[in-house]
């Protein structure tokens, strides 16, 4: 028997990245967990590049900006950090950007990031590419 939640009940947290979000929070403090936060932060950015997501270019923008000055405070492996800060700033530029960004992030992570995240990463791919109107 199913019992419903009672009417005080907090709704269930949900992430649009769940993998990512499960890989950061089971990982010891550390490296593996600082590349899994960061690239959670910067595979929501480049979701929200997509035009469904309505977010201005302004504003885009201004989450680059807060990103970049965040990310420059992890302990990041030196082939991650550039490779994230190029998808965070390709956010706010175009989807090809975004994609191509965000392919080179799968390839300095890939050691990094389980299998489930990185499907994750694939599938956003697919969608970015898939919105590319010069595709």
């Amino acid at each position: 028997m199913i019992v419903p939640n009672p009417p005080y009940a907090l709704a269930p947290t949900t992430f649009r990245f769940p993998a990512l979000a499960q890989l950061a929070g089971r990982t010891p403090l550390g490296g593996q967990r600082e590349v899994a936060l960061a690239t959670y932060v910067a595979a929501r950015l480049a979701h929200d590049a997509l035009p469904e997501r309505g977010l201005t270019d302004a504003i885009r923008t201004e989450r680059v900006l807060g990103a970049k000055t965040w990310l420059a405070n992890l302990a990041l492996p030196a082939p991650v950090r550039p490779a994230l800060v190029r998808l965070v700033e390709a956010s706010a530029v175009g989807l090809e950007q975004t994609a191509e960004a965000l392919r080179s992030v799968i390839v300095v992570t890939a050691t990094l990031l389980d299998s489930k995240a990185k499907l994750e990463l694939d599938q956003l791919v697919a969608a970015l590419s898939l919105h590319d109107p010069q595709r």
